[in-house]
């Protein structure tokens, strides 16, 4: 009931939009007497597309209407009286206008409860500093109303102009024929005899001479309230295709591209329940312009009268067809786009719907879509309108659909659930265009009947495939931060350190300034097609490895900040320097796509500061990187001073207690050479299984350790080179599922590769 009671706070537009949710299929009266109920159903779980959840539907549909008969019962007193009849009337309605269509009572009620919530939302948001933005949206939207109650009253105006000329005309007529009539009697005056004759001559002479005067003066009248009429109709389809610019041209432009976003990312693109109101509206007002329009024609054919009123009934007569057509057309849109990337013999979705559906009689007769796909030459050549209409790249099954028209929300959509590309027709690709970057668009096309199927026009679309050479580094920063929230599924995002970074990659630069980049320009090969400088992958290939190996594997690590990730190996040398022995940072290779190193402070005779061979998304599928960390046990504090254990330990593998089939499985666990002996006498009491809190670095006694040549694992940068080892790993790893017994003598790991398991056979 929270929800009810937070929507009654609603003041203004955000009350006349949720006011407007509301009517004879769902009165607002049940919505406030059974709150608590409504809001306790779980409508969401229903799926709409699914025929199985039908009788969970009729089920609610059942309580919904018992709820509100016992609403009703309990009313008493003489004010309860009128409410007991209403909520019982409610009751029956709602039984009869959803009894064969529970499905339709579900929709309403989640299309209803979703725009409240949304409401709601935005009139907290107000307050905020996000809430800026949201009100000045609410001023803009102010202002789309107030422009439609400007043309309600202009439009009842010429309603008014129209009936006035259509009165003044029709008595015009009546007179002219009085005027017909009177010349009548004038060839019947011959039969008269001379005096009579001359009488009634005299009589006829002078109403005819004033009834002329009348009818010329009544012409002109006529002919002014025509101009008169056409030019307010002028004023009014200026202020028309004004409103139908922003609606189209503004809003629903601004929503596709919201689309666009999300589906790389960003935020939902949002309802369209608002856009719908706007273009219902629109369609309505055009409408009945039009209808105006055509009878003042009518008025004019009915009695000709010489003047410019003809050519500006017809000027602006193709005005409204002009502005009718592009609207239905704009107002046709795909609501849930395909996937940006199709494969043969895969089911993909789409939803198609037409904002005006409800209007213009469209609904009456339901239109059926159908779905092709063509290459990109072909969709530009049908923008041209060159004859490739019936011309196709491939096939696509289940691509036709009849639109279907939902009473309850009033759309007008069409829901393609089961496509699927058969086959594709590939062209020629240019240069070093690679397969991928083919590219190809499912047409959605269909014929409306608008009216009485007196308007014929031709889709205005954008041009399609109008993708930029090139984009400001500061454009490609949003897009890249917003698809690596969405793939990596995280809140944290990158930072300004991280863009810097990036594009110092990018650019091969130096500079370490953000505010430095703001006017260079990336091109398309620039990101995806050339090799960074001193590389072997491009800037993409780099950058979608890091999301990879973040999403499958160290989600919670990159949430948690314990991934510093976008550093070099310089700068995490400038990091750690100063830092106590046994400080550590995890950063992305530069060398390896998907590659994640470790870098740390440890003071020797040879070097201070360690670089492993970084580990890949292979690696971390046989062992995690907690456990790895957590089998270093030098490695001491996450950078810059937070303990490892407290950033960790809650992510290392769980042991078994106790052994399994007489059976004591051993542990894989990651060494370094080189530190062999740190490790076994910085924790000799500590193994895998067993494992103590990291100590301390060992202290200087024991640096005569390291050999004066350096090891072979170590590479002469300073990363230790794992393959080696992690391939002896996972065929041991093979070996040790197998039974004991089937294992032969000759397997020996590697020194220093296992540490022993702790316990006893039972």
């Amino acid at each position: 009931m929270a929800g009810w009671i937070q929507a009654q706070q609603l003041q203004g537009d955000a009350l006349r939009q949720m006011q407007v949710l509301y009517g004879q299929h769902f009165p607002i009266e049940v919505r406030h007497y059974l709150a608590q109920w409504i809001e306790s159903q779980p409508w969401d779980a229903i799926d709409l597309d699914n025929p199985q959840d039908q009788a969970q539907a009729t089920q609610l549909l059942e309580g919904l209407v018992q709820e509100l008969q016992k609403k009703a019962e309990h009313q008493v007193g003489e004010d309860g009286f009128l409410l007991k009849i209403k909520l019982g009337h409610y009751a029956k309605q709602l039984q009869n206008t959803y009894d064969r269509c529970p499905m339709e009572l579900v929709r309403c009620i989640r299309h209803i409860l979703y725009n409240e919530q949304r409401l709601v939302r935005e009139a907290n948001n107000c307050s905020s500093p996000a809430g800026i933005l949201v009100d000045a949206m609410s001023q803009k939207h102010l202002q789309i109303n107030q422009t439609f109650e400007e043309l309600r009253l202009v439009t009842q105006d010429t309603e008014n102009e129209l009936k006035k000329l259509q009165q003044t005309q029709e008595y015009f007529i009546i007179q002219y024929q009085e005027s017909l009539r009177i010349q009548a009697q004038f060839a019947q005056l011959a039969q008269l005899s001379p005096q009579e004759r001359l009488s009634r001559e005299t009589a006829l002479q002078q109403k005819q001479v004033s009834l002329e005067a009348w009818l010329q003066r009544e012409a002109q009248t006529l002919q002014q309230y025509r101009v008169e009429l056409a030019e307010k109709h002028q004023k009014t389809l200026q202020l028309l295709r004004k409103q139908q610019t922003i609606i189209l041209d503004d809003e629903l432009i601004q929503w596709k591209r919201r689309q666009q976003l999300a589906g790389n990312g960003g935020p939902p693109e949002g309802s369209l329940d608002v856009l719908q109101s706007w273009c219902e509206k629109l369609a309505e007002i055009i409408w009945q312009n039009r209808q105006q329009i055509r009878r003042a024609e009518h008025l004019c054919q009915q009695l000709p009268i010489p003047g410019p009123v003809e050519e500006m009934l017809a000027e602006v007569n193709a005005t409204i067809t002009d502005i009718i057509s592009a609207l239905v057309t704009s107002t046709f849109i795909i609501e849930k786009q395909p996937p940006q990337v199709l494969k043969t013999q895969t089911k993909f979705a789409a939803t198609v719907r037409l904002l005006v559906g409800g209007k213009l009689n469209v609904h009456m007769n339901p239109p059926q879509v159908k779905a092709t796909i063509i290459s990109e030459q072909q969709a530009k050549s049908l923008l041209k309108n060159e004859n490739t209409r019936n011309e196709c790249s491939g096939e696509i099954l289940n691509n036709c659909c009849v639109m279907e028209y939902h009473q309850a929300t009033g759309t007008l959509s069409a829901h393609f659930r089961n496509m699927s590309l058969k086959r594709i027709k590939r062209a020629d690709r240019r240069g070093a265009e690679s397969v991928t970057e083919e590219k190809f668009t499912v047409l959605f096309e269909s014929q409306f009947s608008v009216g009485s199927n007196e308007l014929v026009f031709q889709v205005k679309g954008r041009v399609p495939f109008a993708v930029p050479d090139k984009v400001l580094w500061p454009q490609l920063c949003e897009a890249l931060n917003m698809k690596f929230k969405a793939e990596v599924q995280s809140n944290r995002g990158l930072t300004k350190e991280n863009l810097v970074f990036l594009a110092q990659k990018l650019f091969n630069s130096s500079s370490s300034h953000l505010e430095d980049y703001n006017n260079m320009s990336v091109s398309w090969s620039q990101f995806n097609r050339e090799n960074l400088p001193g590389w072997n992958y491009t800037f993409w290939q780099w950058f979608d490895g890091v999301m990879e190996v973040l999403k499958k594997h160290h989600k919670p690590h990159w949430n948690d900040g314990a991934i510093l990730g976008f550093v070099n190996k310089q700068q995490a040398h400038d990091l750690l320097i100063n830092k106590p022995d046994g400080t550590f940072l995890l950063r992305f290779s530069d060398s390896e796509i998907g590659g994640i190193t470790i870098a740390w402070k440890f003071d020797s005779p040879d070097r201070n500061l360690w670089n492993l061979k970084p580990f890949t998304t292979r690696d971390f599928s046989i062992r995690s990187l907690a456990d790895r960390l957590g089998d270093l046990s030098y490695l001491i504090y996450v950078f810059p001073d937070r303990p490892k254990d407290e950033v960790f330990s809650k992510y290392y593998t769980p042991v078994l207690a106790k052994a399994v089939d007489g059976y004591v499985k051993p542990q894989i666990k990651q060494v370094v050479p080189e530190f062999v002996n740190v490790s076994a006498d910085a924790g000799a009491s500590a193994t895998y299984m067993d494992q103590a809190p990291s100590p301390a670095v060992c202290p200087q006694a024991h640096y005569n350790m390291y050999p004066q040549n350096p090891d072979p694992v170590l590479e002469q940068d300073g990363e230790f080179d794992l393959d080696e080892s992690m391939d002896v790993a996972r065929h041991v790893e093979e070996l040790l599922r197998r039974p004991m017994d089937s294992l032969g003598p000759r397997l020996s790991p590697p020194a220093g590769l296992f540490t022993p398991a702790r316990g006893s056979l039972s």
